[in-house]
């Protein structure tokens, strides 16, 4: 049974940045409500909006930009050389290259549907494939399953038919072939009450237990996992065909699964609390933003994610409060977070100047940006963070 649990308020697609000419029109928006599924245990967004909507040739975000992507990214790539040295690779969802570019361009083919970020790798001659991934696409690039991995990263938690997706990936992969996914992680998005981690392109966030019920279906299983702190915390998984003997399935799975039913994923009661958690969370980030704007704190942005589009939707926070958002990626630059209309400009250092209190929007880059902007800290700056709770720093 499918049950509501979490209500987020009536949302604009949280990557359709506004142009100045956009900004007095009337937005498209979606009442965001989050579900859980007592059966497998899927987390996700009740109403499903078409792909094409979500994901066209103005699609904003590049994995490139952060240094903690491109380190995490080459990391993994080092490890897939040295663990499985893979002749053929496919990666799902492959961006601006961040992955692609750590290996031959002769082993590797790139999907990505967002054709404004498909024609970075196609520039640098890597073969990228500007359509989605379906079984009639894997069909086409693969023969007799001979595709030895398929990587994707924060892409399945975008994608609606699951069917479809797993589907062509079994007939892609190799007898012996290994697919790693990676991506934002239920329990620490329920634990850290996360709830940013849900806007309308993002359609799932996976526990274990819950990928491992969907896995069963395609005969598919988890046979390793890495807990990842990127995104806030998420989870990498090794998957392998459950006839593959060549990798046994290692105990971290099973202890990962137990920990996760030992904090309730599989029980409605626990998303009921997180309910009422992140209710509070918004009282509590409205109540300081009031308080510093009596004081009349100079307040900005930055990241202009889709996580803040979230909050500052639910929350209700306009470029009263918040004047503008400072943000690294060329096409946000000089347009307009949707709903909220906060303007986003050209990232510069910060300064106490300019502001007394930074919002991140990217919290879960915080740590690089604090690094980054130590001397707007060091004169007496402060950073407005929302999770794990709301607090100045």
């Amino acid at each position: 049974m499918i049950k509501k649990f979490l209500n987020l308020g009536y949302q604009p697609l949280a990557n359709s940045y506004l142009r100045e000419k956009q900004i007095n029109k009337k937005e498209k928006k979606f009442k965001l409500e989050i579900v859980f599924n007592d059966k497998n245990f899927l987390v996700s967004i009740n109403k499903k909006i078409p792909t094409k909507e979500m994901f066209n040739s103005d699609y904003p975000y590049r994995s490139s930009l952060s240094k903690t992507m491109v380190k995490s990214f080459k990391n993994i790539s080092s490890t897939i050389k040295k663990k499985f040295n893979p002749k053929f690779i496919i990666e799902i969802g492959s961006n601006d290259g961040a992955f692609l570019f750590n290996f031959n361009k002769k082993n590797i083919i790139g999907i990505e549907p967002c054709k404004n970020v498909a024609t970075i790798t196609k520039q640098k001659k890597y073969k990228t494939i500007d359509k989605y991934w379906t079984k009639n696409l894997a069909r086409s690039l693969t023969k007799n399953n001979n595709c030895d991995l398929i990587y994707s990263a924060n892409t399945l938690s975008h994608i609606e038919n699951l069917k479809e997706t797993f589907g062509a990936i079994n007939l892609a992969l190799s007898k012996n072939g290994v697919l790693i996914l990676e991506g934002p992680a239920l329990l620490p998005c329920i634990k850290n009450n996360i709830y940013d981690q849900f806007y309308c392109e993002h359609i799932y966030v996976f526990s274990t237990i819950a990928l491992n019920e969907i896995l069963k279906n395609f005969n598919l299983e988890i046979f390793d996992l890495n807990i990842l702190n990127t995104h806030g915390g998420s989870t990498r998984y090794f998957i392998k065909k459950k006839y593959n003997k060549k990798y046994k399935i290692k105990k971290k799975v099973q202890k990962e699964i137990s920990k996760e039913k030992k904090f309730g994923l599989h029980k409605f009661e626990t998303y009921l609390s997180f309910s009422k958690r992140v209710n509070k969370s918004k009282e509590e980030l409205i109540n300081i933003l009031k308080k510093l704007r009596k004081d009349n704190k100079k307040i900005i942005g930055y990241g202009a994610t889709a996580k803040s589009c979230t909050v500052l939707n639910y929350c209700k926070i306009n470029d009263k409060y918040i004047r503008y958002f400072l943000d690294t990626t060329p096409d946000k630059i000089n347009k307009y977070l949707p709903g909220s209309k906060i303007k986003i400009k050209k990232y510069r250092k910060l300064s106490k100047k300019d502001a007394d209190v930074v919002f991140l929007g990217a919290w879960n880059f915080k740590k690089e940006i604090l690094k980054k902007e130590k001397k707007f800290k060091k004169a007496g700056g402060k950073f407005l963070i929302h999770v794990p709770k709301v607090k100045l720093i």
